[in-house]
């Protein structure tokens, strides 16, 4: 199970689907039974993750699960196959990567990968910080649905274009000022950290006023939308600009060798089928710099001297750390398939990996998955390989 299992991006719902139950999403202290055993999901606001904290993810995976750690479509991690959920539990509670039991699932925040080291209009990092200790202060937000998702793009367009529900979108750095965006559509603007965060926050509560029971924006039919969009627009100032934007196209994998703004060095890499070893999890934390782990299921090693970045490439490029953007482990992606779920129709990830090492051609960006929930598809255009219940995959653009 992984982070997509719910209508793909784009689909029109006119009529709001309220669910009967609440979602399913697997955190640290509820797990996912799957047919390998237990998972639990560690959400990473922004994807980021000291050292240290990495480094008793790995040691976790290696003592109580299948040795490695799974990289997610929301830049978070996942240990599959354990076999001893309280001592994971535990392991990460200490680290203070699960510093709230009762909001652990609700931590959904993806942030632009790259800022306050290359680019963007501000450093939207501490807006994150400023998000998630709101939310963990918030007693109602637990509430939120474990498929909800915050974003926070620092003006350079990578986030918004990956559809969460509530989305800021900075213009300015000072004053900070943000558009806010429902489901992808600007209602208003924000300014300052307290207001911005009151803003996306407002989204969420607004949700469950409007359709109790919606797990995310997309639910919705079109008059509980436009409920929502004036709600959350009370508490806003109008849009300074209006109507189509040009929104940057991406600028490809972050995979390579980059330089950062204050001159410090920041290594982009893969690894196959986006399944970090335990082992080279460790060597990573033995880096001892800021890890940042990517919607895109890449690996940012951050702040580095030259000497260091050199040394790193040597050491952990032969132990399948892959530092090439040409790769094409830099352009797909799959579920876990069968027999790990039961829903697959087949070993989804045996078959990528024959594909691949066979030299068969990858596209711009593909996601193999093994039925039609398409678990894990990347949130913007890309090539689906499904399979099928008669066997072989058929493959569409979504």
């Amino acid at each position: 199970m992984t982070e997509a299992a719910e209508p793909a991006p784009g689909t029109t719902i006119r009529e709001t689907a309220i669910r009967e139950s609440g979602d399913r999403c697997p955190g640290v202290f509820s797990t996912h039974e799957a047919q390998d055993g237990a998972l639990a999901r560690i959400r990473l606001p922004g994807g980021r993750i000291r050292a240290d904290q990495l480094t008793t993810l790995a040691q976790a995976a290696a003592a109580h699960a299948d040795g490695f750690l799974e990289l997610t479509a929301r830049g978070n991690l996942q240990l599959r196959g354990i076999t001893d959920v309280e001592a994971v539990a535990d392991a990460v509670v200490n680290a203070g990567l699960a510093p709230s039991s009762s909001h652990d699932r609700v931590r959904n925040i993806e942030v632009s990968p790259l800022t306050g080291r290359i680019g963007g209009i501000a450093d939207a990092g501490p807006l994150a910080t400023a998000l998630d200790d709101a939310l963990r202060a918030d007693p109602s937000a637990s509430s939120i649905s474990g498929r909800f998702l915050f974003g926070i793009d620092d003006g350079r367009g990578d986030i918004r274009r990956r559809g969460a529900d509530a989305c800021a979108v900075v213009r300015s750095a000072e004053p900070v000022v943000a558009d806010i965006l429902i489901g992808g559509v600007p209602v208003g603007s924000a300014e300052g950290p307290d207001g911005i965060v009151e803003a996306l926050i407002a989204v969420a509560a607004g949700l469950n006023k409007v359709a109790p029971g919606a797990w995310r924006v997309r639910d919705l039919g079109t008059e509980d939308r436009s409920s929502l969009e004036r709600r959350v627009a009370e508490i806003l100032t109008p849009l300074v600009e209006s109507g189509e934007e040009d929104i940057p196209d991406p600028t490809g994998p972050i995979v390579g060798w980059f330089d950062q703004d204050d001159g410090s060095v920041l290594l982009g890499s893969v690894v196959e089928l986006g399944r970090l070893p335990a082992r080279l999890a460790e060597f990573i934390g033995a880096v001892e710099s800021p890890v940042v782990f990517t919607p895109d299921r890449e690996i940012l090693i951050c702040d580095l001297g030259e000497g260091v970045a050199e040394t790193v490439v040597r050491v952990l490029a032969p132990m399948g750390l892959i530092f090439d953007a040409n790769s094409p482990w830099a352009r797909v992606s799959c579920c876990v398939g069968a027999p790990r779920c039961g829903s697959a129709n087949a070993p989804v990830r045996d078959d990528l990996l024959a594909h691949v090492e066979a030299g068969l051609p990858v596209g711009d960006r593909e996601h193999w998955v093994g039925c039609e929930r398409r678990c894990g598809s990347p949130a913007g255009a890309h090539l689906s390989v499904q399979a099928t219940p008669e066997g072989g995959y058929d493959r569409h653009r979504r």
